[in-house]
């Protein structure tokens, strides 16, 4: 048994019966040709053989009685394949249409507790004879990273499946406890926990002092205040129901903008999706005068950690320079503001959401998310932050599931009270896949925002293709023009002054 770090718990506590915390993807797949499927029964068997490798497969939680501690998890002695590997299709031939609709209604449905908490769908009848899996798993099982790693776990190189050995040791199922021994071992964290709690205290007032200190300094860019965001449609109080939709952008378009601005991918991307949400709000009317800010989660997951589950995640506040109407006056707002949430993160130790999901009660926490969410008290303060954007890096080579080629790999993740709209993007091969998922009632048109976003990457590109003729055409333009040319009376001073020169010496 194993108890649940204090921020993977934090997504328990969190999901209310309008706020699901799990994270998914949708991977879309061509079959071998000639094959017509169906494959449910290879990739079935391909995830069997490689349960050893996904430790978070085989684990379900043990509540603690009063919710007086954090879960545990325990080896499922009751785990069952074929709960979590469905086998559904869209009626054929399927389009992208029909595959967003089930997709987010499969999302709109919390995980069963009582179980391994992760469900595999393997969906047929798409047209053009393609296939898709969806995915979900919760969020106190991984992060964005993790769930890469654990996802590729179970895709191959080639079209064979490669052989992977079994483990070393037989699964063992835990016994599951009773509540007397739960409590018991609640009881000893108990006592455990107040004290490393207080070794932490002055780390967290370390801290505080280190990002007051700066927030001081002359000249500091300081990122976006929580609470200091403007209100849009998409944030307000969830409803249980959501709408998803997906694009892929070449990535060579995203880094020749990179190269000719001289910035990072990260901010390109910021910057799609600041161009994308701006002309979305302005067509609307619902552009507000003060930029949007987004919450970008960051991976402090180290070397040590590769291979493990759970959440190594931190998060920084990115102004979206979205009140700024030129396409390269904004990424350079942008570019500022992120150098100054990476300069303010720094004065904070990588660890620092995790001591202080420390200091959380769990009944405490658990009961106040859902009277947040029962009386849709976001409804009614400014946004903590506008909208959740995390760029996850993927592979740059192609994949494969059962023998069937990767051909795009979508994150479907989680928008939260208050915060309607969630952009997660991963990098595959030669291009980046989105993933937008929305609140069904926020955002009744997330296919048009999804449009905006090819819309947004060519402006940019223009803007900074436009940028760099300019430069180019005023250094040729500098090149050509010839030496000034003296002017007669600064010729005859020259000459007398050689003349002047060449008599002294000669005396």
């Amino acid at each position: 048994m194993e108890r649940l770090s204090g921020l993977d718990a934090s997504f328990l506590y969190l999901e209310t019966p309008t706020n699901h915390m799990h994270v998914g993807g949708l991977l879309i797949l061509e079959l071998p040709e000639g094959d017509k499927g169906p494959i449910f029964d290879a990739v079935k068997a391909l995830v069997a053989s490689r349960l050893h490798l996904a430790r978070a497969y085989r684990r379900r939680l043990q509540f603690v009685p009063l919710d007086i501690d954090h879960p545990l998890w325990i080896e499922d002695a009751d785990f069952d394949l074929d709960f979590h590997m469905r086998h559904i299709a869209v009626p054929p031939p399927g389009t992208n249409a029909d595959l967003m609709e089930l997709v987010a209604r499969l999302h709109s449905r919390p995980l069963d507790r009582s179980r391994p908490l992760w469900e595999f769908y393997v969906i047929e009848g798409l047209a053009g004879g393609k296939v898709a899996v969806y995915t979900k798993i919760h969020h106190c099982c991984i992060d964005g990273v993790s769930g890469a790693e654990l996802m590729v776990s179970l895709l191959d190189f080639g079209p064979e499946p490669r052989n992977v050995p079994p483990p070393e040791q037989p699964w063992v199922p835990d016994r599951s406890p009773n509540d007397i021994e739960v409590l018991a071992r609640a009881a000893i964290h108990g006592v455990v926990q107040p004290v490393s709690m207080l070794r932490r205290l002055p780390k967290l007032a370390g801290t505080l002092l280190n990002v007051g200190r700066r927030a001081l300094e002359p000249g500091a860019h300081l990122p976006p205040a929580p609470f200091q965001a403007p209100r849009t449609p998409f944030n307000r109080a969830l409803t249980p129901h959501r709408r998803l939709a997906v694009r892929s952008l070449p990535l060579a378009d995203i880094k020749a903008v990179k190269n000719l601005l001289g910035c990072t991918v990260n901010d390109v991307v910021l910057a799609i999706c600041a161009g994308t949400l701006r002309r979305y709000l302005d067509e609307q009317g619902e552009l507000p005068e003060r930029p949007l800010v987004a919450m970008c989660p960051i991976s402090v997951r180290g070397a040590a950690d590769k291979g493990d589950t759970g959440n190594r995640v931190s998060a920084m506040l990115v102004s979206l320079a979205t009140d700024i109407d030129d396409e390269i006056e904004r990424i350079a707002a942008i570019r500022e503001s992120t150098q100054g949430a990476k300069e303010s993160y720094k004065a904070m130790p990588a660890d620092m959401l995790r001591d202080w999901s420390l200091f959380a009660a769990p009944l405490v926490a658990a009961r106040a998310a859902r009277l947040y969410s029962r009386f849709k008290i976001a409804d009614y303060h400014r946004p903590v932050f506008n909208v959740v954007i995390s760029n996850v890096p993927g592979p740059g080579f192609p994949l494969y599931l059962a023998g069937a080629k990767l051909l795009h790999t979508y994150p479907v993740s989680i928008p939260a009270d208050g915060v309607g709209v969630n952009i997660t993007v991963q990098s595959y091969t030669d291009n980046i896949d989105i993933g937008i998922i929305v609140d069904r009632e926020a955002v009744p048109d997330v296919e048009h925002m999804a449009d905006l976003m090819a819309r947004s990457l060519a402006a940019l590109k223009q803007a900074a293709e436009a940028r760099e003729t300019v430069a180019e055409e005023r250094a040729a333009a500098v090149a050509a023009r010839p030496a000034p040319a003296l002017g007669a009376g600064r010729i005859k001073g020259t000459v007398e002054e050689i003349a002047g020169g060449a008599r002294k010496k000669a005396s």
